[in-house]
């Protein structure tokens, strides 16, 4: 082999160069390997800790905002509710979707909620005087016999009964002590404490429901990014029946009872019920519970007996549980079950439950839950999977989407 100045160069003298070379990129392969062997355990641990750390610091969270979540809850109720029509309003006056429109909207729904209770705390305020004037004069003298008492059946053990414990004054007075004992039962303090405690829920739902419409366009777009990357977009297709399922709820159960409400509330006045209108309004929050109202009827019918229309009494009752039975087994199944595409016996086993577990929330939280668990459960047993290809969320009262294939 010939150098540049003619000299004759020996291969055998390039091995060892040649071998140095390859076995310097080798070493610095080797190394880069290393390298990125040791970066993806960096990598994962990495992830691991902040998974962890996120973890930890939303149960903390959930544990710290523990009191206010029923509020926020609440507001989202709210907000699924409204939806329709708020959406209107923005498309019309967009100009006010950052102040004015969910203030008002949030006036409105404190209003919705305070003018029936204010109702209420007057026409009780008003018989308050009348009421303290009875008890006072039945510890004094004692409750006479009324005469309707001989018109019903067993009428001789009863008047025996009512001469024993309410014909003279310390008889009444005991059993009136038992009353009062029973239904405060020395627990006058917690029931102020819960009054508080509700109205400061009532104040902050009114707070988040502000916040909710105010960022209305954000929140759904975080949601619907949120649930694509946990189900794809079948995400979509539960919050849509979500927002079908609360929406149908409201419609069956709220509706349904503000129309129990009316039509009892007539029913009272003709029949001469004491104070007709605000057992009307009683009814129709009684009724939002399946078969809640008939507690009401049986209320109106005491009254009644007690200023002597037996008749009457009967046919209010017999009025009210015509009225409950349609309404809890046709009118509700269709509006609830129509939109939810959920069973009536599902959709009495989320309201009854979630009265049970979670008060006046869980008859919105329950039927909705169910509808989710239904859903999930048909589409587990036709083999459908949480792939791609769902529509978008549906946030108006359209049909619902198909299945996800």
């Amino acid at each position: 082999m010939t150098g540049r100045n003619g000299h004759v160069i020996s291969g055998k003298r390039n091995i060892p160069v040649i071998h140095s070379l390859r076995d310097g990129a080798r070493a610095r392969t080797w190394a880069g390997m290393a390298e990125e062997q040791h970066q993806q355990p960096d990598e994962r641990v990495h992830r691991i800790a902040k998974a962890s750390l996120g973890v930890l610091l939303a149960l903390f969270g959930i544990w710290i905002s523990a009191s206010f979540i029923p509020a926020l809850i609440w507001a989202g109720v709210i907000a699924v509710a409204i939806d329709p029509l708020y959406a209107r309003a923005e498309l019309r006056w967009p100009g006010g979707r950052r102040a004015w429109l969910p203030a008002i909207a949030t006036v409105l729904i404190a209003l919705l909620v305070l003018a029936p209770l204010t109702v209420a705390v007057v026409e009780a305020a008003r018989e308050a005087r009348t009421l303290i004037a009875w008890l006072a004069d039945a510890r004094a003298n004692g409750l006479a016999e009324p005469e309707w008492v001989q018109q019903m059946p067993f009428a001789n053990e009863i008047s025996n009964w009512w001469q024993s414990n309410l014909a003279t004054p310390e008889g009444t007075a005991a059993r009136l002590d038992w009353v009062r004992g029973s239904i405060l039962g020395g627990n006058s303090a917690m029931v102020g404490r819960n009054l508080i405690r509700r109205s400061v829920v009532f104040a902050f739902t009114l707070i988040a429901l502000f916040f909710l419409l105010r960022e209305r366009d954000a929140f759904i777009d975080q949601l619907k990014a949120a649930g694509r990357r946990l189900f794809g977009y079948c995400g979509d297709r539960i919050g849509a029946q979500l927002i079908r399922s609360v929406r149908g709820t409201i419609d069956g159960l709220v509706l349904v009872g503000i129309g129990e409400g009316a039509v009892m509330a007539v029913v009272y006045l003709i029949a001469g019920v004491p104070h007709p209108i605000l057992l009307g309004l009683l009814t129709a929050v009684a009724a939002m519970i399946p078969f809640g109202a008939a507690l009401m009827f049986g209320i109106a019918a005491l009254m009644l007996v007690g200023n002597g229309a037996v008749g009457w009494a009967v046919a209010v009752f017999a009025i009210g549980m015509v009225v409950v039975g349609i309404a809890d087994h046709f009118v509700r199944p269709y509006l609830i079950g129509g939109s939810t595409r959920l069973p009536f016996l599902w959709v009495l086993i989320g309201i009854l439950g979630g009265v049970e577990t979670l008060g006046l929330l869980g008859l919105f939280v329950g039927p909705a839950t169910m509808a989710v668990l239904i859903m999930l459960w048909r589409d587990y047993v036709a083999g459908a999977s949480f792939s791609d290809g769902s529509p978008p969320l549906a946030l108006q009262a359209d049909p619902p989407p198909p299945d996800c294939g």
